[in-house]
């Protein structure tokens, strides 16, 4: 059905001697090319600067007319704004452009490229027929009775009708939520309640490395969950029927009978345009206001200028629209920019690890932009895989989500780009605050950033609170208390390692409450929350006043038990050896299987 929709709308942790970027930067080797005003057309607004680093010095000590200028060159106002910014970090102050109004819309330009799980089935769709696509869901929407502010879930793959599914709630003045499409009912129904959506737009079934896996089965579970919400909107991503409930609405069979023109609500600068949810300390999922102008200004600006992209370069950000940089670097950014952007369906190993770079040199890809988990996973199957392929195309290689490490870095700039690409790696926060997060500095004074020192694992991007899975873990009938640690994973960044006493007389062994914990954890949160490690102890270490010293656990965990440093408040010390050896044990017995 999705496809019969589309064509009638569309026509028949890192190292202290890691390298650095080459010295010329993606920006300032681009404006090398012509004047500063060829490049940068705003840059007339500014009298003096005449190079990338006069540009950045305005940027700085003459902020407002910096982003002011951009602002009004690179999006369209429905009422102007009367001042740029009144910020105040110290009071956590922080709104932009002021009395503007404006919807995310974009003109009839070029097209997105779905690229579907199998390769070589690509679909294009041009901003005409997105246009359409997102008028007609705005419409249905509304006549469902969403409206402005209201909140809609979305738990979908990457695909066209999920980015039109966005771009009809910011349409119609609606904020979407969009849940990564690999999170559990549980999970899911923790989001849908904390957005109070009344709304989820779902699909039958999705499709990743060559399997199904049952969205709308999901979607069921979690809405007997969540009494709020009074529609689920089903689109048909394959052909396979599923029985639809009381609260299922066909989407594209609504879609057809719509208007294929639907007005954009005026929205403040300020108002929200999406929630987004991230993992915490306590456990609870954080859903992060992402408001109006400034967001969409920072996201066109920064896929332009960051990534040299130029007009009729195609985009290739290969994340999950569930995720910030998919918001960012697959929709926003390339759209506000009329640029052509890529929907990748599928993972970095289907059918081969070749994908990737088929794809690259399939759909002529410009800029890749992908995660260090999936290039360490690409780096252990050797270069032949890389170089099968024609990347000529490639300019500029990105690295998001987590830490590289040196060797992937060094695989990527070399193998994969040819030693020609920049890659561009950034940490993104700025100002002064304290984060948590290490910082190696090099013997040439450049600061390295080792991710986060705090309870936040990243696991292959995604950021997981070990509250969270601690929750889940103590739920277990035979945990009476337990611990749950990041530690270095070459593949996926870091790993779960889970330590865990048992209730007396419980009757479990460690294998058997291994395998019901990653069973349970799978289900409750996601499959890649799964610890790898389960280790059953009699105790963890406390301090006297009862709290469990995580620093040495992380180091136990990290191999280093001879650096456990200060334990003058440790209630137990034979409580760490016994830890120390059950890790020995653990991981030997792991390595022998």
């Amino acid at each position: 059905m999705m496809a019969r929709l589309l064509a009638r709308v569309c026509c028949p942790k890192a190292l202290p001697q890691a390298p650095r970027c080459p010295p010329e930067s993606v920006a300032a080797r681009a404006w090398s090319h012509g004047p500063l005003t060829a490049y940068m057309p705003e840059a007339i607004a500014f009298p003096g600067p005449k190079d990338h680093q006069g540009l950045y010095k305005v940027s700085v000590e003459q902020g407002d007319t910096f982003w002011g200028a951009l602002g009004r060159s690179r999006l369209t106002w429905i009422t102007p704004f009367h001042s740029v910014q009144d910020c105040d970090l110290r009071q956590g102050r922080v709104s932009w452009f002021l009395g503007g109004q404006l919807n995310v819309a974009a003109p009839d330009k070029v097209a997105l490229i779905w690229e579907k799980d199998e390769p070589g089935e690509e679909v294009r769709v041009t901003y005409r027929e997105l246009l359409e696509l997102t008028c007609r869901l705005g419409n249905t929407l509304k006549r469902q009775g969403v409206k402005r502010g209201d909140r809609v879930t979305i738990y979908m793959p990457p695909c066209p009708l999920a980015v039109a599914s966005m771009l009809a709630c910011a349409r119609i003045g609606a904020v979407h939520a969009v849940v990564f499409a690999g999170f559990s009912a549980e999970s899911l129904a923790d989001r849908i309640r904390d957005a109070q959506s009344e709304t989820v737009i779902t699909v039958n079934q999705g499709l990743r490395g060559g399997k199904v896996i049952e969205l709308k089965k999901t979607v069921e579970q979690a809405v007997k969950q969540c009494p709020g919400v009074k529609r689920v909107l089903v689109s048909m991503r394959t052909d396979s029927k599923v029985p639809l409930t009381a609260l299922d609405v066909p989407l594209e069979e609504e879609m057809m009978k719509e208007d294929a023109c639907c007005e954009p609500a005026a929205m403040d600068s300020e108002d929200m345009l999406f929630l987004l949810y991230t993992s915490g300390s306590t456990g609870k999922p954080k859903g992060l206001v992402h408001s109006q102008a400034g967001y969409l200004l920072f996201a066109a600006l920064t896929h332009k200028y960051v990534f040299d992209y130029q007009d009729r370069d195609i985009f290739g950000c290969v994340a999950d629209i569930g995720w910030i940089t998919g918001h960012t670097y697959v929709v926003y950014g390339p759209l506000c920019n009329g640029g052509t952007t890529v929907l990748f369906e599928s993972t970095p190993v289907h059918p081969n690890p070749g994908r990737y770079w088929e794809t690259v040199e399939r759909l002529k890809i410009n800029q890749f932009y992908g995660a260090p988990t999936a290039i360490r996973l690409l780096l252990r199957y050797g270069d032949e895989w890389v170089k099968k392929y024609d990347r000529s195309s490639l300019k500029v290689l990105g690295s998001v989500g987590e830490p590289i490490n040196k060797e992937a870095w060094e695989w990527y700039f070399r193998v994969v780009g040819e030693t020609r690409c920049p890659v561009v790696d950034t940490w993104w926060q700025t100002g002064f605050f304290f984060t948590g997060d290490g910082v190696y500095r090099t013997s040439e004074g450049y600061y390295q950033l080792t991710g986060r020192l705090d309870d936040i694992i990243n696991i292959s991007g995604h950021r997981l609170g070990t509250a969270e899975v601690e929750d889940v873990v103590n739920h277990h009938v035979a945990v009476a208390e337990s611990a749950v640690i990041g530690y270095p994973h070459e593949i996926k960044g870091e790993g779960v390692y889970t330590f865990v006493v048992l209730k007396k007389d419980s009757g479990y062994t460690e294998e058997t409450l291994a395998a019901e914990l990653r069973e349970l954890i799978s289900k409750k949160i996601a499959k890649y929350a799964a610890p790898e490690y389960v280790q059953v102890t009699h105790r963890l270490p406390k301090t006297r006043s009862g709290k469990i010293m995580r620093r040495v656990l992380r180091k136990i965990v990290e191999d280093k038990a001879s650096e456990l440093g200060d334990l003058t408040t440790l209630d137990d010390h034979e409580a760490v050896q016994q830890i120390i050896e059950g890790r020995k044990r653990l991981v030997e017995g792991q390595k022998s299987c």
